[in-house]
């Protein structure tokens, strides 16, 4: 080979496999990647076709058919950027077209990554349309399906092919994914393949006449081609390319009928829905499908009863030849009779709710409904009074599954004697229409946001999830939330506490086999909300109007009187806990934990550069507390210290490079580890998400910080830092151990290292790994007394007695406090051959060893915001 390459000799690269060999054996040699990028380079300038070249190399070689980067995807890489400075090479006329044939060979049998390359240097793109076609058709028919179909997406062929034949054997592999990416950018396919899966689901279609044109297809996959598995693509391709659902008739209706079974079990089985919630749940799902209330009348004969079956039929004026036997003789004779048992059934109804369930203790009359802004404006006036505390909950219309997020109709404020009912949507209406639809999103903001608020609710997560889904603007409200007491979590509490509660709020009464289902007494066991008001307040909350249609309007009374109910009950939970905590097994600093305290949450930086937004009042509605609270003094790394809890440990690792000094609990700790190591050592705990509520209420205010656990640790630390006011300086990073936290290092020359690896390789029962530590008063020649790691690169005067002892005194030993032993068995070989590394630092608490290297430059262009300026140069460790 022609190490200078000069080409007046006969080339290296001028036989395309001679080439081969010789990158082949560079390519082995992983340390030589730079050789081997000038060998390509230099292998095709010398070639004399080196399209032809590449295409002879790839033919005689298979270690590129597999998987990741091999030498072929390196070779076409480079041989793609070298053409892009070479243009003359290209190919065009007859010789791209042979040239084009022998690719397509090979396409079929390449991975994924070198179909870019290739396709690209070829110039794929400009062949013979028809040319292609029938290369993929030929793929398909050897029964290479996912080639075929990966070719046509990579070369856009989809709109000249038939979408149901490429992707059914693409389906039966459950290779979905690729499916979706086949229709991904044509608007027409998705919309041809979404109707031929709504096809396949339509009632009596048997999807073994699909199978059965593919038997012996390889990697089929039975058990994931069924009519679930289609109805759960439809949905989601149907949601993923915002196509018109009506495409999809089949679909919907066997969407709408597993609602109707859904409804029936709520209403007849579990009994948890009023005839009225039901009845208009039902309606809404069948509308005017005559097959959906075919369907409807069937299940009404199995739940209930001709009669009933018959009312229906009558709604829906269904003709006679639908009917089942029987239900057409009931249409008049059962009408009057049904009326009055219903009416009868209300009644009783009522009756036992008020004896049974929560009753709201305030007049009706101080319940308000409120639909325009002159009413909503004389509630906030109300409602935003620092020091008050509110109740809070929303009411939207249920979903069942469909595709869509839900939209909160209704959003309920309870005060201490009276409760406020927005209705969003005629709210939201008026606000448009005058031009000012920012209002009320910005009350709403401003209630969340202040902390001199305190605000009540049960699963306030998922409210506030939905009232961004309803209005843009408050899409940050979850995260800018101040003063919010969640009372799902204080429940959670409680049914972990070891006090005997009752767990009663369900019966069942035996009685004769001649009453109804209804009248026999059974009532589901309470949960969520309804149960802690149980608990804490004796009477379960009747929730047979959650499920109502929130949207219609008008309200019924029912609906008002839940709605109310659902907010002031939190006002009455929240004021007897703080009373008395002790009796519900909850600790005594109950109301020092809870009351007036806002929420700590952690801000992104878009929210801490949020505009602000005139609120309807002319004030500025801001993210953030009404009175942004004064920064903390700045500290040094040094003077702050933290527990970290056992899901942060990787922002940990960061704090800890910074110089901060970092306790970490270990993955099988329990979280309130970290607070009784705050309290000993006067740590501030770093934690995030649920665990917060239970920390922050057992130390002192201030000393628990709540992180955004959906950060990457390198933010989570840049949070703390500016949170905290740590000012950080280029001396305080790596001034402690990565491993065990020490902040004192001892210095010791690279030929007293050079001994200590040696004398350890030596010594008996060491077995190379390390050398023993031990106490001794006077620093011995080659090494500096322990100093801390920030002093390492200029040692100051000694602080601790501690040397190490040479070979010839105690072995391999070196003598550190504690019989700590040095892990010099850690050092790679090389290191101690660099001329550059003059000196070692080794930990006087673990022993681990650090040297000179890129670790510091690396840690301070990641922090380099936060850092300060210091006159001291620093020096560069890197752990072995």
């Amino acid at each position: 080979m022609n190490q200078d390459g000069d080409s007046s000799d006969q080339p290296t690269g001028q036989d395309p496999l001679l080439l081969l060999k010789t990158l082949q054996l560079l390519w082995t040699k992983k340390e030589m990647k730079k050789q081997l990028k000038e060998e390509i380079r230099r292998g095709f300038a010398g070639l004399e076709d080196p399209l032809a070249g590449l295409l002879d190399m790839l033919e005689s070689s298979s270690d590129w058919k597999g998987k990741g980067h091999s030498l072929g995807y390196y070779i076409s890489t480079e041989l793609q950027l070298w053409i892009k400075e070479h243009p003359a090479v290209q190919q065009s006329g007859i010789k791209l077209k042979k040239l084009q044939a022998r690719v397509l060979q090979i396409l079929a049998q390449c991975p994924a990554n070198l179909l870019d390359p290739l396709i690209s240097i070829y110039q794929l793109h400009t062949a013979d349309r028809n040319y292609l076609l029938e290369h993929v058709s030929h793929l398909y028919h050897e029964g290479r399906y996912k080639e075929a179909a990966m070719l046509s997406i990579k070369l856009k062929l989809q709109p000249d092919q038939d979408v149901e034949k490429m992707c059914t054997p693409l389906l039966l592999q459950d290779k979905t994914n690729l499916v979706e990416d086949y229709v991904g950018e044509y608007p027409e396919l998705q919309s041809k393949l979404l109707q031929i899966l709504d096809t396949w689901c339509e009632p009596g279609f048997n999807i073994s006449n699909i199978t059965r044109q593919y038997q012996g297809l390889s990697r089929y996959k039975p058990d994931k081609f069924n009519r679930k598995m289609l109805n759960k693509l439809v949905f989601r391709l149907l949601d993923r390319f915002n196509v018109d659902p009506a495409l999809c008739p089949n679909v919907i209706n066997q969407r709408h009928l597993r609602t109707l079974n859904y409804l029936f079990y709520k209403r007849f089985v579990e009994k948890t829905m009023t005839q009225e919630n039901w009845t208009d749940h039902v309606q809404s799902t069948v509308g005017e499908n005559r097959w959906l209330q075919g369907h409807l009348i069937q299940l009404i004969i199995s739940y209930c009863d001709l009669n009933a079956a018959a009312r229906w039929a009558q709604r829906y004026n269904l003709p006679k030849e639908m009917l089942p036997y029987g239900v057409a003789e009931e249409l008049q004779k059962l009408q009057i009779q049904e009326r009055v048992e219903e009416a009868a059934k209300a009644d009783n109804y009522e009756e036992s709710k008020k004896k049974d369930y929560y009753q709201l203790p305030i007049p009706r009359a101080n319940i308000h409904f409120l639909q325009t802004w002159e009413e909503t404006l004389q509630c906030w006036e109300k409602v935003l009074q620092p020091g008050q505390v509110v109740g809070i909950d929303m009411e939207w219309k249920p979903s069942f599954g469909m595709v869509g997020k839900p939209r909160v109709s209704l959003l309920q404020i309870a005060l201490k004697d009276e409760v406020f009912l927005l209705d969003l949507p005629r709210l939201l209406e008026q606000a448009e229409a005058e031009g000012e639809k920012e209002k009320l999103p910005c009350f709403i903001q401003m209630l969340y946001s202040d902390a001199a608020i305190t605000k009540l609710g049960y699963g306030m997560s998922g409210d506030l999830n939905t009232l961004a889904a309803t209005w843009s603007a408050l899409k940050d409200a979850d995260k800018q939330a101040r003063g919010v007491v969640d009372l799902l979590k204080v429940d959670k509490q409680l049914q972990k506490s070891s006090i005997d509660w009752k767990r009663g709020g369900w019966k069942v009464d035996v009685l004769s086999p001649e009453q109804s289902s209804e009248d026999r007494g059974f009532r589901q066991p309470e949960k969520g909300l309804s149960l802690l008001v149980q608990h804490v307040l004796g009477k379960p909350l009747d929730k047979t109007e959650q499920l109502s249609n929130w949207e219609k309007r008008p309200l019924r009374e029912e609906q008002i009187l839940y709605a109310a109910s659902d907010a002031y009950c939190l006002l009455e939970i929240y004021e007897k806990l703080c009373k008395d905590p002790a009796s519900f097994g909850l600790s005594s600093d109950l109301t020092e934990s809870l009351v007036g305290k806002p929420s700590v949450k952690p801000r992104s930086k878009k929210q801490l550069n949020k505009q602000e937004v005139p609120s309807p009042s002319g004030q500025q509605c801001q993210g953030s507390d009404k009175e942004s609270p004064r920064p903390p003094a700045p500290i040094s790394p040094k003077e702050f210290s933290v527990v970290c809890d056992n899901m942060l440990q990787g922002l940990g690792r960061y704090l800890r490079c910074l110089g901060v000094d970092v306790r970490m609990l270990e993955n099988e700790d329990d979280h309130r580890k970290a607070a009784e190591i705050a309290r000993q050592e006067g740590r501030v705990i770093l934690t995030s998400g649920l665990p917060y509520q239970t920390l922050q209420s057992q130390v002192a205010e201030g000393r628990c910080f709540s992180v955004n656990c959906s950060e990457k640790a390198r933010e989570q630390a840049l949070q703390v830092l500016k949170h905290f006011n740590v000012q950080v300086s280029l001396a305080d990073i790596f001034s402690r151990c990565q491993v065990c936290n020490c902040d004192k290092y001892l210095k010791v020359t690279r030929e007293r290292m050079r001994q200590l690896v040696e004398g350890s390789r030596q010594a008996p029962g060491h077995g190379g790994a390390g050398c023993l530590a031990r106490s001794e008063e006077k620093p011995s020649p080659g090494c500096d007394a322990a100093v801390p790691a920030c002093d390492a690169a200029q040692p100051g005067s000694p602080r601790h007695g501690e040397r190490l002892e040479g070979p010839e005194q105690h072995g391999a030993s070196a003598a550190l406090v504690g019989d700590t032993v040095l892990q010099v068995g850690a050092i790679p070989p090389g290191v101690l051959d660099k001329a550059e590394l003059t000196d070692f630092y080794c930990c006087t608490r673990c022993g681990k060893v650090f040297w000179e290297g890129s670790h510091f430059g690396r840690v301070v262009s990641q922090f380099q915001d936060v850092l300060v300026t210091a006159g001291d140069e620093q020096s560069i460790y890197e752990l072995s």
